[in-house]
């Protein structure tokens, strides 16, 4: 039941199976198609929608209520909403949080992101984890049920398809802004800010504050487009190699796998989050799938060896276990599906997570990873 204060014009969620979700608009008016997944967080709503990782997604909010810290500047992960749409069972429209400079209905309306609410969530989350992920069409403008099914069955699937290309920096630029005092968690960075180690970033789809964590760690940090040739990126003379996440079907992303694969030749230490993590195990040899529902949310654990981290985590593939060459350890699996969340090289100074670990949103377990790759640049700087 919509409740009272319900405000939006009709909307229609039809999904590529026929499943039709009637609510109501907020944001932007018009229709959209994209695949069709889900967030468990419970916060974090602002850091998602600009999350690169999900461009070419519409994502399902599994928290009830969305919208009721607003929307500020400073929570953005890159300069505008990367998804193709919002679902949600209830919204916000006065935000109340002193942080807030506009509500989140506004804020979707200034950047055309279109939105529904109003349907039973709980409902279209158990038909993503029973029939995996699916692509969905969200409408203000057309409520014809055939139409819509016919548009959205004719969109492409998320498997084969390279978004990154979508995303990624047109220009190079160096980024040197460091997580803001009030929200520094690790007091040890410090002990790492004089280091001068040069960071060259792929950018696949690079949050902000994974750049910033990078910062915070005493490093400069240039940041290049997925396309450059590794010649162009060794130029630079970096101390280490830092591969972004992002969205779409790693193995899709061709020029970037050769181009990883021609640097970890050069033997820099070299650091994967997500798609990035994806990328480095293709150039080291190993395959990857894709998930039925994927890992979407701040409470995803995982570990090994009786060790245990709540991870955020936002992809829809995974890398292939049996696929993995000898010489390439599994430093952590999900452990909810025993899917590969990590890599490390044996010899070579390689590693990798399938997570998130700058924590944006999300928990903090998973940031000594920043300062592993540090260590391992100034172990290997000179050699």
């Amino acid at each position: 039941m919509i409740m009272a204060m319900a405000k939006g014009q009709p909307a229609l969620l039809v999904l590529a199976d026929g499943t039709t979700f009637e609510g109501l608009s907020f944001g932007a008016k018009g229709t959209t198609v994209g695949e069709v997944v889900f967030n468990t967080g419970m916060t974090g709503y602002q850091e998602v929608l600009t999350d690169p990782s999900y461009c070419g997604q519409i994502v399902t909010f599994t928290y009830p209520e969305l919208g009721n810290t607003g929307v500020n500047p400073d929570d953005e992960e890159s300069e505008k909403p990367q998804v193709k749409g919002v679902i949600a069972r209830n919204i916000t429209y006065r935000p109340s949080n002193w942080r807030s400079t506009e509500s989140l209905p506004d804020y979707l309306i200034r950047h055309n992101i279109i939105g529904i609410y109003g349907i039973d969530t709980r409902a279209l989350t158990r038909k993503i984890r029973s029939v995996g992920a699916i692509n969905g069409i969200i409408s203000t403008e057309t409520l014809d049920k055939g139409e819509l099914l016919r548009q959205v069955q004719s969109a492409p699937s998320m498997a084969g398809l390279n978004l990154v290309k979508e995303v990624t920096t047109r220009e190079i630029y160096e980024w040197s802004t460091p997580t803001d005092s009030h929200w520094n968690f690790n007091t040890n960075n410090g002990e790492t800010s004089q280091e001068g180690l040069t960071v060259v970033a792929i950018d696949f789809g690079v949050k902000r504050n994974i750049l910033r964590r990078l910062a915070s760690y005493g490093c400069k940090i240039i940041v290049v487009p997925a396309d450059t040739p590794p010649e162009d990126i060794l130029k630079y003379n970096p101390d280490g190699i830092f591969l972004s996440n992002g969205p779409g079907d790693p193995s899709a992303v061709t020029e970037g796998v050769s181009t990883v694969k021609a640097l970890i030749e050069q033997g820099k230490p070299t650091f994967g989050i997500c798609m990035g993590h994806q990328i480095l195990g293709l150039s080291l040899g190993a395959e990857t799938f894709k998930l039925k529902f994927g890992h979407r949310g701040l409470n995803q654990p995982c570990g090994l060896k009786e060790k245990v981290e709540i991870t955020s985590q936002n992809h829809g593939f995974a890398v292939t276990e049996k696929s993995l060459d000898a010489e390439v350890e599994i430093t952590h699996l999900n452990l909810n599906d025993r899917t590969v969340a990590g890599l490390s090289h044996k010899n070579l100074p390689f590693f990798s997570v399938q997570y998130h670990p700058e924590a944006s949103p999300g928990p903090h377990d998973a940031d000594y990873l920043f300062e592993k790759f540090v260590n391992l640049m100034k172990e290997n700087k000179g050699q």
